[in-house]
């Protein structure tokens, strides 16, 4: 397993060059995601986490819901989303190491975080303790069967990899969590037949006849680039 210094260089790094730079469509719909289930909530004075930010891309449009505080491994990353967005708290450091207290949030959002930690049952765990009695947990992850299926380049120094699939994630959220949505967003892929049912040329054809129910469809059937999955804290889970 890589250790800190060498983790926290290489987020540095593709934080810098990703997500300081851009988007894709796969955040674009995360962030849908979120803040639909945010707004569902109907608060505007929830405390919220944001676990492992980056760049603080989502941080600063969770701002309307509440008090909101990043935090990442990427220090210098963090240092410039700081500057950026001083309505937000941002804590940089090991989300496993870092002491937020217990009980401290109604809301912990983690996009794309999890297949990048080592002990995954226990962050999910160290979530739920951060997390008030009733706290929602809201939670993007690579979607395994799908990635396996695309040119995904092989990890780097630093970089851990461990893509779960619905199923997986569903026994991993079960002990701390109830699990009130799961599913899957963003269909795409590169290569194989799956190339062809995500095909870009085709999901535009098919909004154009059908709206957005076709892309919804193979997101229901497990297509999604992403597993989105919403959590609410069990009275057990301290």
């Amino acid at each position: 397993m890589p250790d800190t210094a060498l983790q926290q260089g290489f987020w540095n790094r593709w934080n810098t060059e990703t997500r300081e730079q851009r988007r894709d469509e796969v955040s674009w719909r995360q962030q849908r995601e979120v803040l639909g289930w945010l707004q569902a909530l109907d608060r505007r004075d929830l405390d919220i986490i944001d676990v492992g930010c980056g760049a603080g891309w989502l941080t600063e449009h969770l701002l309307p819901f509440g008090r909101v505080t990043g935090t990442d491994l990427s220090d210098q990353v963090l240092a410039r989303a700081a500057t950026r967005i001083p309505q937000a708290r941002f804590v940089p450091g090991d989300f496993m190491a870092l002491d937020f207290g217990e009980a401290a949030f109604d809301v912990a959002v983690s996009l794309e975080v999890l297949s990048h930690v080592a002990d995954q049952q226990g962050f999910l765990r160290r979530v739920a303790r951060l997390l008030r009695p009733g706290g929602h947990l809201m939670l993007a992850t690579q979607n395994r069967p799908i990635l396996e299926r695309n040119r995904i380049p092989p990890p780097e120094p630093g970089q851990l990899r461990r893509w779960v699939d619905r199923r997986e994630l569903r026994a991993l959220l079960e002990p701390e969590f109830e699990v009130l949505r799961i599913h899957t967003v963003t269909p795409r892929a590169d290569r194989g037949l799956l190339r062809i049912a995500n095909s870009y040329k085709l999901n535009r054809m098919a909004r154009l006849v059908a709206g957005d129910g076709f892309e919804r469809l193979k997101e229901r059937c497990g297509l999604g680039w992403t597993i989105m999955a919403l959590g609410r804290r069990r009275p057990s889970a301290h």
